[in-house]
């Protein structure tokens, strides 16, 4: 018990003398305060003037908007670093030399201008025999191996049927709703592995301007048939009322005939069982 009240005593006669160093400290973190509220005013008040006057200097002598922006954001990112104390990273260095960004922007245009002019060139040098259009490179980059396999199906056994199923009054089209457009059996009839991705697939062939989607027909009626027997047709058909089908067909293009012809098969299918030339061939020596 004596040691107890001997402690309580210490605690007791310690406790006014740190409240005392704290009074004590109150006044010089209130002049930190001061200080750092100070310093930061005048910045920002510096920082305003200053960009106010740039804009003004900007618009009297035709800066362009952009080049503006970019070397304002970099002054203050720079007076802001000199206030915290940062140093900035090599990598973060941005030149606000307008000159140099327009030797930049002149020698970018330069560039292209040069490649405008060499494929003038090889367009007018008669003796230039090339074999490909130069986008089948990137083109076979962004095909999927199921798109492979559609573009195969449309050029050996040609187009393909598609339906759209519509409600509404039939003869007056304005007052006819798309229930289900573009419904097909491609994915099934070319192998397809993933056949939930088949619309997506369709998409980008059209993107790459391999196949469209035509409102003709097929000429053979058997495959609308086979289609608008599928479960997904007869759904679509029993979803709202007075649905019918709507015909159409999904082709290749020209130039997605010509890409199948050189990328997706070989010399043997592309001059044809009989033993017929190469059509390439031919339009070349016609050419």
């Amino acid at each position: 018990m004596a040691e107890e009240r001997e402690r309580d005593e210490r605690g007791t006669r310690l406790q006014p003398e740190e409240d005392g160093s704290l009074i004590r400290a109150v006044p010089g973190l209130a002049r930190i305060a001061a200080a750092a509220y100070w310093r930061s005013a005048r910045w920002t008040a510096k920082a305003s003037k200053d960009a106010s006057e740039r804009v003004i200097r900007a618009a009297t002598s035709g800066q362009e908007p952009g080049e503006l922006f970019r070397s304002t954001g970099a002054e203050i990112r720079e007076r802001t670093r000199r206030v915290l104390g940062i140093p900035e990273r090599p990598e973060e260095r941005v030149t606000m030399d307008p000159n140099a960004a327009e030797a930049e922007r002149e020698e970018a245009r330069k560039s292209l201008r040069e490649r405008g002019a060499e494929l003038l060139r090889r367009s007018a040098d008669v003796n230039l025999d090339e074999d490909s259009h130069p986008a089948y490179t990137r083109i076979l980059d962004d095909l999927a191996p199921d798109e492979a396999r559609i573009l195969r199906l449309l050029y050996q056994e040609g187009p393909q049927p598609s339906v759209d199923i519509r409600s509404g009054v039939i003869l007056l089209q304005s007052f006819s709703e798309l229930v289900a457009g573009g419904l097909n059996m491609i994915g099934p009839e070319a192998g397809c592995r993933h056949l939930d991705d088949v619309p997506a697939y369709l998409n980008n062939l059209f993107r790459l301007g391999l196949i469209w989607f035509s409102r003709e027909r097929v000429p053979d009626p058997k495959g609308y048939q086979v289609l608008e027997a599928q479960p997904e047709v007869a759904e679509a058909l029993a979803s709202a009322r007075h649905t019918r089908t709507v015909r159409r067909s999904i082709n290749l293009t020209p130039f997605g005939r010509d890409f199948c012809e050189l990328c997706l098969t070989s010399p043997e299918e592309s001059a044809g069982e009989t033993g017929e030339p190469d059509a390439r061939e031919e339009r070349n020596a016609s050419g």
